[in-house]
């Protein structure tokens, strides 16, 4: 992996959320060649974790569904790459999350939250928030997914990759 100080280097970051104990197989695919998996909680066990490790690298927090305290998951993330600040939680902390909320809450250049299952990019004061939305088990006729976020150079961008079902 690139140094985390490397700000000219191209980094490949898969976001994810809510996969509630199952890991789709698609997911493998949409993650091929990320660098860092970062799981924004309601995990649903370390099987989940290890199988998401077979990609690459996993720091996840815990959600409303996952036990706090548990050793391989955090509170909150707050790790840079690539020059960049990304704040990763479930979002739960706030109630219901809105960008706004997590926005004021942290000063981080990249936002990544779950909790509501819908996924959402949005920009703000040259800051971005990403809900990858939910990777696992379909719930309220939303479609599976993830995302991916690029950081090149000053650039940050994300994308929402549905998983399909």
């Amino acid at each position: 992996m690139s140094s985390e100080n490397d700000a000219e280097a191209s980094h490949l970051v898969g976001l994810v959320s809510d996969t509630h104990g199952l890991v789709r197989a698609e997911l493998h695919e949409a993650l091929e060649g990320v660098e860092l998996i970062l799981h924004a909680g309601d995990v649903g066990g370390d099987d989940v974790l290890d199988e998401l490790a077979t990609i690459a690298p996993v720091e996840a927090v815990y959600g409303n569904t996952d036990t706090p305290g548990h050793p391989r998951l955090a509170r909150a993330i707050v790790r840079t790459v690539g020059g960049v600040c990304i704040h990763v939680s479930h979002g739960h902390e706030l109630g219901s999350p809105t960008p706004a909320r997590l926005l004021a809450a942290y000063p981080a250049d990249v936002l990544v939250y779950g909790h509501t299952h819908r996924p959402l990019i949005t920009r703000a004061d040259g800051r971005l928030v990403v809900n990858p939305g939910a990777a696992g088990p379909r719930r309220f006729d939303l479609v599976p997914s993830v995302a991916l976020l690029t950081i090149a150079g000053d650039s940050v961008d994300a994308r929402i990759v549905p998983l399909n079902v």
